[in-house]
């Protein structure tokens, strides 16, 4: 069993879609371990983001991300990162096939609805950034 981060953000939360996104996680037999609402600090987001903090298109990520609260949920199950990597789809939304989430919901390649762990390893990493030891559940 693994657990992975999901970050559900703003244009999900402002299109009214989480439901739906959620719902095909659950579909496909993850379960939620942990979940909250909040707006994610300028510092945390830097990182989070490390890897893109020092190109030029960072500071509208950054005021994306902070532009309306986010959903931060971890998801367990069996094979959980590629699990969740299949069916929400590249990040470039234009290569995402219909039937993904980011091919059914997503507008800009910024804009495509999750954030999602793309390794075993960054997804400890992630859910360590955003959750505490006591507020995962069922791990």
């Amino acid at each position: 069993m693994q657990t992975t981060l999901i970050i559900f953000k703003p244009d999900c939360l402002a299109k009214g879609v989480t439901g739906k996104v959620l719902d095909r996680f659950e579909s496909a037999g993850l379960q939620v371990a942990a979940c909250k609402m909040t707006v994610l600090a300028a510092e945390k987001l830097r990182e989070h983001y490390a890897h893109l903090a020092s190109k030029p298109f960072y500071p509208e990520i950054e005021t994306f991300m902070r532009s309306r609260p986010v959903i931060v949920m971890a998801l367990r199950g069996e094979d959980a990162v590629a699990k969740v990597r299949d069916l929400i789809g590249p990040t470039d939304f234009r290569k995402a096939a219909k039937g993904t989430v980011r091919g059914d919901f997503a507008t800009s390649i910024m804009e495509n609805v999750v954030h999602a762990s793309d390794s075993v390893e960054n997804a400890e990493a992630e859910l360590k950034r955003f959750f505490a030891p006591g507020e995962l559940f069922g791990v």
